[in-house]
């Protein structure tokens, strides 16, 4: 996996959302690839977020591509709106999805790429079936719901797992990352196959600022 292929895709979950536009200008100018929006329902995850009026938001500021990660019992109610809102990807779990290829499907005949989660418990080969009808792979390296956790190691061999997957079925599918993930944590996920690399309090919450937070990552896996 070569760096120049290393996505950076900072979650807004970390971000002060009394200055959520002005913190996703800065980390577009700062060189962030797309921004990674976390949408929880306090069902499927423990926490409540964000919804479509804040993607809605995002679009009118940034060029960048907005992943809409939906942490959300049956995301197909909600498809077409975060789709309308402005989402460029749409990335459901496969744990509790009544339906998950019609659902995949749904996703692409609106027009968006679509992305398959799966939780730090969750097996890679549940994905064997799904890969080939998929844009993107988020292997969570943390438990969703809550941002600012500390990376789970034992997640690692499964990056690798899934990456070798995807060389055999579809060599094109994105490989990301999410939780945890800082400049001593994102090269051990490189180093495993991840290309995309989501970051939120590493980035946010960097004391010396986005710009910053940026940088420490993209020095780290290079």
């Amino acid at each position: 996996m070569t760096n120049d292929k290393i996505k950076l895709a900072p979650s807004i979950l970390a971000a002060d959302f009394a200055r959520l536009g002005e913190q996703v200008i800065a980390a577009e100018r700062a060189g962030a690839d797309r921004i990674h929006v976390d949408v929880m329902d306090g069902h499927f995850v423990p926490n409540i977020s964000i919804g479509v009026p804040v993607v809605k938001s995002l679009r009118a500021v940034t060029a960048l591509p907005l992943e809409t990660h939906l942490m959300i019992e049956n995301p197909d109610c909600f498809l077409d709106a975060f789709a309308q809102s402005g989402s460029d990807t749409l990335i459901v779990h496969w744990e509790g999805n009544a339906n998950l290829h019609r659902t995949i499907q749904h996703i692409k005949s609106v027009g968006k790429k679509a992305g398959i989660a799966i939780n730090p418990a969750t097996p890679a080969d549940v994905l064997t079936e799904i890969l080939p009808n998929v844009d993107l792979v988020l292997v969570m390296t943390v438990n969703p719901g809550f941002g600012g956790q500390s990376f789970i190691h034992e997640t690692l061999p499964k990056i690798r797992t899934v990456r070798e997957m995807i060389q055999r079925v579809k060599p094109g599918i994105e490989l990301e990352i999410d939780g945890g993930v800082d400049a001593t944590t994102a090269p051990l996920g490189v180093k495993a196959g991840a290309n995309v690399l989501v970051a939120g309090s590493a980035v946010f919450g960097h004391p010396g600022g986005i710009a910053a937070g940026l940088a420490s990552i993209r020095k780290a896996v290079e």
